[in-house]
């Protein structure tokens, strides 16, 4: 089954999410953690991709990149296997450790890349596990002039000249839980002549109509296959004959 692309982001901006598959638990210790962003950060200078804000949670990860060369697909898909060969070795697990592949999300504009940034800092506080400021896997301390033990995996520089410093980042309201209206899924949506020409390239060589009737594992990756190439969820309703709560619960 062919996959949809990636929206492009014009400024090379991105919003990367990668998750447990079945929200398995991805870090089960320190080592775990410190291990991940050391291969993440190999990855990326290898790829030419800028790290600029990261956040580890038990489950999931949070990545804001500038991805100039658009190396970010092959970039991620060397972390995601590396790591799972480690993680399934060192614990015994068998199976997938990811979710899929991961999801990006096109970040246009310096506004909404400073609201990116506030967002993934403040991902434990939405989760209610500590504030921005106490919560030790991301890398809101880096910007504070901090390491992790002896190590800083993002580079700071463009978003701490947008803030005017560290005492204005350090002032970035971290209290709030959002931002600005800021969500992840802010992304461009497929005009209606083009979604059934999407649909076509994730299908296949499957009928649309057939897709209500197939096992309901691959039904549910197509369906959030669509809606993560941008497709809303009335557009797949529409094409697909397939009802929007099942189409909104897909994935979740």
């Amino acid at each position: 089954m062919a996959r949809a692309a990636r929206v492009r982001s014009e400024s090379g901006f991105y919003h990367v999410i990668l998750k447990g598959n079945g929200r398995q638990i991805l870090f089960e210790c320190d080592a775990d953690r410190l291990g991940f962003l050391e291969l993440l950060s190999d990855a990326f200078r290898e790829s030419g991709i800028t790290l600029l804000a990261w956040c580890l949670m038990d489950n999931h990860v949070h990545l804001l990149v500038e991805d100039a060369g658009e190396a970010l697909s092959s970039a991620m898909q060397k972390i995601a296997t590396t790591y799972a060969l480690q993680y399934n070795t060192r614990s015994g697990h068998i199976g997938h450790v990811f979710q899929q592949r991961f999801r990006s999300f096109p970040i246009e504009g310096d506004s909404y890349l400073l609201e990116a940034m506030r967002y993934i800092h403040n991902n434990p506080a939405k989760a209610g596990i500590a504030s921005a400021a106490s919560y030790r896997w991301s890398s809101y301390h880096e910007y504070l002039g901090e390491s992790l033990r002896g190590q800083r995996f993002s580079d700071t520089r463009l978003l701490l000249g947008m803030l005017g410093g560290a005492d204005g980042f350090a002032s970035f309201s971290f209290e709030e839980t959002g931002g600005d209206g800021y969500q992840p899924n802010l992304r461009p949506r497929i005009p209606d002549d083009k979604a059934a020409e999407v649909l076509a390239g994730v299908l296949d060589d499957l009928p649309p109509s057939r897709l209500k009737s197939a096992e309901r594992g691959r039904r549910d990756a197509v369906l959030l296959e669509l809606k993560s190439a941008g497709l809303s969820v009335r557009q797949i309703e529409r094409l697909t004959g397939i009802g929007r709560n099942i189409v909104a619960r897909a994935g979740r």
